[in-house]
């Protein structure tokens, strides 16, 4: 096959294309933009587009005064309407293997991989269902992470215990663990979990993947798993686990880690949320659920003020909006993305 350069100008999109291709348009430009031009468009001897009018698009999108080209003309024309055809059909045969995909996605932390059409969230969702699906003995053990580390617990959850950091250098940034997987530049930023959960269960499921990434950061908050009043006691109790173990783990590894404090509406969770978290510490805490009175009030004088006098922190950052209740002087409001979006 020779590979030649044609002028986008001078080839011409077959108009009968049968395949839509305008929604992948974007994606094609960026792998484009950020790989080069791989795959060359194939035509006809009159410059017809046979296969490849998605690149074509992405081109022009991208302004591109030349493509590379291989020209079908062995290929009678019936043999090209076939071909045309056949290309576009043998890709709805394929099918993903997700956790060989999930795999690979979880080994790519500089790229965003969004930009090229993939759905991570639905990649994670599918993976998930299949190694439920096939490795429901082998992951008996994974329950509690155990073949990655145990670590002393306290309180009779034996909920992990953290160490404290007293010191920070500046922030000037705080970003959602969703967005560290494409951040180019870490310096000078921190990294909480105040995001949908699924978004972060990665980071339970394969801790040891992120750990080089996080350790760019000032420091990493502890997942926010939630821990939501009419969950069952037991699963609010876990959830709190999982938190202070991966925060422990983290800081085994050398990430700077400071807790996040989250306590449910059931007031049982007041007797163990604290549980793992070190006294004298910096820690973080959200008042991002308090939407009315009732909330707030318990936010206040329950969660933050029994955080308070348990914990005496050496420094408080509130992610969310500022409330006339609480000026301690050692509170710092961090400004979350909405507040961001549509205070400016």
């Amino acid at each position: 096959m020779d590979i030649i350069e044609m002028k986008l100008k001078d080839l011409t999109p077959y108009e009968n294309n049968p395949r839509n291709n305008k929604d992948a348009v974007d994606f094609v430009a960026n792998s484009i933009q950020e790989f080069g031009f791989k795959v060359p468009i194939v035509i006809d001897k009159d410059n017809v587009i046979v296969c490849g009018h998605t690149r074509y698009l992405a081109s022009k999108q991208l302004k591109l005064k030349t493509v590379p080209c291989i020209k079908a003309d062995d290929l009678t024309d019936e043999q090209i309407k076939a071909f045309r055809l056949a290309d576009n059909k043998v890709s709805e045969k394929a099918e993903w293997d997700y956790d060989k995909l999930n795999e690979e996605l979880n080994d790519i932390y500089d790229l965003d991989m969004e930009e090229f059409g993939f759905d991570i969230d639905f990649v994670d969702e599918e993976y998930e269902h299949e190694v439920n699906k096939q490795e429901t003995q082998r992951r008996v053990e994974n329950i509690v992470n155990l073949q990655y580390g145990q670590f002393e617990g306290e309180g009779k959850y034996d909920i992990p215990k953290l160490k404290p950091v007293t010191e920070l250098p500046p922030i000037k940034e705080w970003i959602g663990f969703n967005y560290v997987l494409s951040d180019n530049d870490p310096s000078g930023k921190a990294v909480h979990f105040f995001i949908d959960d699924y978004q972060f269960e990665r980071v339970w499921n394969n801790p040891q993947q992120y750990v080089e990434k996080l350790k760019q950061y000032v420091c990493v908050a502890t997942p926010d798993f939630s821990p939501y009043g009419d969950m069952p006691l037991a699963t609010q109790i876990f959830n709190i686990y999982r938190k202070a173990w991966v925060g422990a783990f983290l800081q085994e590894q050398g990430v700077t880690v400071i807790p996040t404090v989250r306590a449910s509406t059931d007031h049982r969770s007041l007797e163990f949320y604290l549980d793992g978290m070190p006294k004298e510490s910096i820690v973080l805490i959200s008042n991002m659920w308090t939407k009315d009175k009732e909330a707030r009030k318990y936010f206040v004088e329950n969660e933050y003020k029994h955080m308070v006098d348990t914990l005496h922190p050496s420094k408080v950052f509130m992610y969310g909006k500022v409330l006339d209740e609480i000026k301690d002087d050692n509170v710092e409001y961090i400004e979350t993305f909405t507040r961001g979006r549509w205070d400016s």
